[in-house]
C-alpha cells in the first residue's frame, strides 16, 4: 500500500514537472519570439529573452545598494547614517554612537561648530520665547517651536500619513503645512496648527473658474488651527513648474478637495496666472492678509540675486506695511513626490548660497525685523537645523525627515502609488501597515529629540537658546582645505546697504 502511493506521487510529481518544464519551454520560446521580432529596444532585439533581466536588475539595484553595497555615507538623497539618525530619534532610542565619526571632515562645504570652553550647563536650559509672526495682522501667529513640518500635500502623502503627522503635530506643538493640494479633514482632525499653502492652481481656495476665491479664504481664515497662508512661487525640487499628481493617485476624494476630475492628472501650472511681478505678488499678499486678517507670506527658490533686489525696492517704494510676514526659503537640495528630473538636477540655489543672500538683503533693506524667515531644503538633523539658525533663519522646516519619522525606507516609488510602507500610496492594503496613533509618537519623539540635540549644540557654542546662535559659531571648510568662519565668508550687513555691504 505504502508502495503504490509513493509511486502515485511520484508520477504525479513527475507530471507536474513535466508539465512546468513544457510551460517554461512554451513561454521562453514566445518570448523569444516576441523579442526577436520587436524594433523598439535593441538589447532585448539582439538577446532575446536574456535581455529582459536588464531591466529587472535595474530596479532590484535600488534596494541591493541600499542594504549590501552603499556605505552609511555614500547614498543620494539621504545616506544611511542621516536616515539611522531620525529613525532611532522618532523611536526615541538611545542616539549615542561608538568609536568615532564616520563623517569626512575634509570636503569643502563641510560645517563645524565652535565650541566653547565654557558651555552652558544643561540645567540652565532657557526654552526659547515664541516668535510672533505678522504682529500687525488682526489675527498673528504666536509661532512656538523652531522646527515644524514643512509643505506635503493630502495625495502626495496617504490619508493615514496625514493623520500621523496631524496628530504627532499636536502632540509636540508644532505646526503643519497643508501643502498646494488644499486643505482636507485630515489636517484638521489631530488639532495642530495649520499653515494654509495656496499653489499655483489655487486647490481649496479657488472658485469654479479656477479663481482665487475671497468667499473661500473668509471660510479658511474661521478656522481657528489655520494660523497662516503661504503663496507657493516655487518648489526646491521644480522650481518653474507646479505640482504634479499623478491620475492614479487622484481619488474621488482628493479630486473634490482640489476641484478637479478624478482619475487625471493633476498637473499644477507652473506660476500664478495672476502674479508677474513684485507688484502684483505684494498685491496678492495685501488682498489675503486683509480678507483672512491672518499673517500672509510666500514661498520660494532663489536663483539670483536680482529677484531680491526687484522685490524689496518694490516693498519700499509702497512701505514696509506692504512687506510679506514671512518668506519661506526652499532649496535646490528640496524632494518631492514628482519632477522633471533636469529640474531636480540643476534649478535654483542651495539653501548655503541662498540663505545668508536672503537674510543679508532684509537686513541691508531694513526688513529683517518686519519679516521672519523659513528656510526647507534637506534639514532633517540637529546640525543642520544649527547650521540655519546660524545662518539667521527664524524657522526650519522638513519634509522628508518627517516622512522618515513615519517610516520611509527611501524605496523611492513616491509617484507610483506603490509606496512599501503606506506613507505615499493610496492602495488600502498598502496603508494597513502605517498605524497613525502608532507614528503620531513617533513624529512627536522625533521633534523633542531634534530641539534636544539642536539645544545641545547650543549649549555647546556658550549659547543657551538655539536662536541665540550666529554665524560666529560655525565654520566652513573652504576649497584650500582649511575652515574659515561663516561671519567671514558671509559678513554681517549693515542696515541701509540694500546689496548686504559688510560691516566694517
Amino acid at each position: 500500500m505504502t508502495t503504490d502511493l509513493i509511486e502515485t506521487a511520484y508520477r504525479g510529481l513527475s507530471a507536474l514537472l513535466l508539465i512546468g518544464l513544457t510551460a517554461l519551454i512554451l513561454t521562453t520560446l514566445i518570448l523569444f519570439i516576441i523579442d526577436i521580432s520587436q524594433t523598439k529596444n535593441a538589447v532585448r532585439r539582439n538577446y532575446p529573452v536574456i535581455g529582459r533581466f536588464r531591466s529587472l536588475f535595474e530596479r532590484l539595484g535600488t534596494f541591493f545598494r541600499q542594504y549590501f553595497f552603499a556605505m552609511d555615507r555614500e547614498e543620494m538623497p539621504f545616506n544611511r547614517a542621516l536616515r539611522e539618525w531620525v529613525y532611532r530619534a522618532s523611536k526615541n532610542e538611545d542616539n549615542t554612537i561608538p568609536f568615532g565619526s564616520t563623517r569626512d571632515l575634509t570636503p569643502p562645504g563641510s560645517i563645524s561648530f565652535v565650541n566653547c570652553p565654557y558651555p552652558e550647563l544643561d540645567i540652565d536650559e532657557a526654552p526659547g520665547k515664541p516668535v510672533i509672526i505678522g504682529p500687525e495682522c488682526r489675527d498673528p501667529f504666536e509661532a512656538k517651536s523652531i522646527f515644524n513640518i514643512s509643505a506635503m500635500s493630502y495625495g502626495a502623502l496617504s490619508k493615514v500619513a496625514v493623520q500621523a503627522l496631524s496628530s504627532g503635530a499636536a502632540k509636540a506643538g508644532i505646526w503643519m503645512n497643508t501643502g498646494e493640494g488644499g486643505l482636507s479633514p485630515y489636517h484638521l482632525e489631530g488639532g495642530c496648527d495649520i499653515v494654509m499653502q495656496i499653489g499655483t492652481a489655487k486647490y481649496g481656495v479657488r472658485d469654479r473658474d479656477g479663481l482665487l476665491s475671497d468667499e473661500r479664504l473668509r471660510e479658511l481664515a474661521a478656522i481657528e488651527q489655520i494660523r497662516i497662508f503661504e503663496i507657493k512661487l516655487s518648489q526646491g525640487a521644480k522650481p518653474g513648474k507646479g505640482g504634479i499628481l499623478p491620475a492614479s493617485k487622484v481619488t474621488a476624494e482628493i479630486a473634490a478637495i482640489r476641484g478637479i476630475p478624478e482619475g487625471e492628472d493633476s498637473i499644477s501650472p507652473n506660476r500664478h496666472l495672476d502674479i508677474n511681478s513684485p507688484g502684483e505678488l505684494l498685491d496678492m499678499i495685501a488682498r489675503i492678509r486683509e480678507v483672512t486678517g491672518k499673517p500672509v507670506g510666500f514661498k520660494f527658490v532663489i536663483g539670483g540675486c536680482n529677484v531680491l533686489d526687484n522685490l524689496f525696492d518694490e516693498i519700499k517704494r509702497r512701505g514696509d506695511s506692504s512687506a510679506p510676514d514671512f518668506i519661506t526659503l526652499d532649496s535646490s537640495d528640496g524632494g518631492t513626490g514628482a519632477a522633471p528630473q533636469p529640474l531636480m538636477d540643476f534649478m535654483g540655489l542651495p539653501l548655503r548660497e541662498s540663505l545668508p543672500m536672503l537674510i543679508d538683503h532684509l537686513v541691508g533693506y531694513g526688513l529683517r525685523e518686519r519679516v521672519r524667515v523659513i528656510c526647507s531644503g534637506k534639514l532633517i538633523t540637529p546640525s543642520g537645523v544649527a547650521w540655519a539658525l546660524s545662518m539667521g533663519a527664524d524657522f526650519i522646516v522638513s519634509a522628508r525627515g518627517f516622512m522618515f519619522a513615519l517610516g520611509c525606507i527611501q524605496a523611492m516609488q513616491c509617484n507610483k502609488n506603490t509606496c512599501p510602507t503606506g506613507v505615499t500610496t493610496h492602495q488600502k492594503h498598502l496603508q494597513h501597515g502605517l498605524v497613525p496613533a502608532d507614528k503620531a509618537v513617533r513624529v512627536e519623539h522625533y521633534v523633542k529629540n531634534m530641539l534636544h540635540e539642536v539645544g545641545m549644540i547650543a549649549h555647546s557654542c556658550g549659547v543657551k537658546d538655539p536662536r541665540k546662535l550666529s554665524r560666529s559659531h560655525a565654520r566652513v571648510v573652504t576649497a584650500g582645505g582649511n575652515s574659515t568662519g561663516l561671519h567671514i565668508l558671509h559678513p554681517e550687513t549693515v542696515e541701509g546697504y540694500p546689496h548686504g555691504k559688510p560691516k566694517e
